[in-house]
């Protein structure tokens, strides 16, 4: 497989009532062919918020995005472009970051969150020294991260929902 210089093919989701703004690297192979986050069927993104939100698990793409905007939650990745590998976050090389502006000067965002260690190292060296916040590190829901099963995840997790308003 070859590496390849992409764009980031999906705009962010957020509205004026998200609270929470959650940070992945860069979109997956599945994810940038189904167009939205989280696309391949293995990530277990989906499962663990519809968990923590005590939600039935959204399907399509429409049902993802009301799922995340009725829950307060914002969604984007720290990489707009970068040369990758498939879906290889060790293999991310020339990574330019998306500027988050528009996101935290529209939404009333509590915490930022990261999907992983790529998200979070990335965001510590590029993004924190210009928006001055910081980012609580999650554990990947990507099914490489294998140490962590559902159930771990779904507990880590829940700290997102911990910090909306009551």
């Amino acid at each position: 497989m070859s590496s390849a210089k992409l764009t980031h093919p999906i705009p962010p989701l957020f509205d004026g009532q998200s609270e929470v703004l959650i940070l992945g690297s860069f979109p997956s192979v599945k994810s940038r062919e189904s167009g939205f986050f989280y696309g391949h069927p293995q990530n277990r993104f989906w499962k663990v918020m519809a968990a923590v939100f005590d939600e039935p698990l959204p399907g399509d793409i429409p049902e993802k995005k009301a799922f995340l905007l009725r829950n307060h939650v914002a969604l984007w990745d720290v990489i707009r472009s970068c040369t990758i590998t498939g879906s290889s976050d060790a293999s991310i090389r020339d990574a330019v970051v998306n500027d988050l502006t528009e996101i935290l000067a529209e939404a009333p965002v509590r915490a930022i969150f990261v999907n992983g260690k790529t998200a979070e190292k990335l965001y510590l060296k590029y993004t924190a020294p210009v928006t001055g916040r910081p980012a609580v590190c999650l554990p990947s829901t990507s099914p490489a991260n294998a140490a962590w099963n559902e159930e771990r995840l779904i507990k880590s997790w829940r700290a997102v929902r911990e910090v909306m308003q009551p």
